[in-house]
């Protein structure tokens, strides 16, 4: 199990990051940097949580710290994610931001890293708390549901990524028993891989459109 979860992760750190970069480089228009430096927020993100996860597998060392603080870390940069993932919704779909919709998301934002940043957490000890689980990722769906509305409205306009609210809204479905109960079934934590499958679909989704190529 291990190694096929190792491999898994390392393909996905790399397929994040070159693709993000790509993206960046690639792409003329600032739509398709915007998406890239989404991409790029999210893999460099993720490797706070995933790389001490790999090594925790392989080595004989307590990674408690490391594997908490690298939850903490892609708590605070997966809100930024969602963040610049409206932002290129917006972009694409040359939709003029309305104040109250823009200052909800903004908001949501915010509440959510606030939150992460209170040490009820327990990211330190990488312990878990069921209440604190619930409280931080409140806004977060909240958010993630706003931009996943975003792209439903939108879907027609834009063939190659008519299907990212579906992996938005299945990503939170994968997640949502991961944030709250992990901590106390362990097992739940599969649900992650699923919703890495759901990121990648969403990533590959924007290299098409933006005919980058891995």
């Amino acid at each position: 199990m291990k190694y096929g979860e190792s491999a898994f992760i390392i393909f996905y750190l790399l397929t994040t990051v070159i693709t993000g970069v790509l993206l960046v480089r690639k792409t003329a228009d600032q739509t398709g940097k915007k998406a890239g430096i989404a991409v790029l927020v999210l893999g460099c993100g993720d490797a706070f949580h995933l790389i001490p996860r790999v090594l925790n597998y392989f080595l004989d060392a307590d990674f408690s710290a490391a594997l908490g603080i690298g939850k903490l870390v892609t708590s605070i940069t997966m809100t930024i994610f969602y963040i610049l993932l409206y932002q290129t919704g917006c972009s694409y779909y040359q939709i003029r931001e309305q104040k109250s919709f823009q200052m909800t998301v903004y908001l949501l934002a915010a509440v959510r890293i606030i939150l992460c940043l209170f040490p009820q957490n327990g990211w330190i000890r990488n312990e878990s708390s069921i209440l604190w689980g619930i409280l931080r990722n409140i806004p977060f769906v909240m958010l993630g549901m706003l931009v996943m509305r975003l792209y439903f409205q939108n879907r027609m306009k834009i063939r190659r990524l008519r299907h990212i609210w579906l992996w938005i809204l299945l990503s939170f479905v994968f997640y949502i028993p991961v944030a709250i109960l992990a901590g106390s079934v362990p097992a739940l934590g599969m649900l992650m891989l699923p919703k890495t499958v759901c990121y990648l679909a969403i990533i590959f989704a924007f290299c098409s459109e933006e005919r980058v190529l891995l």
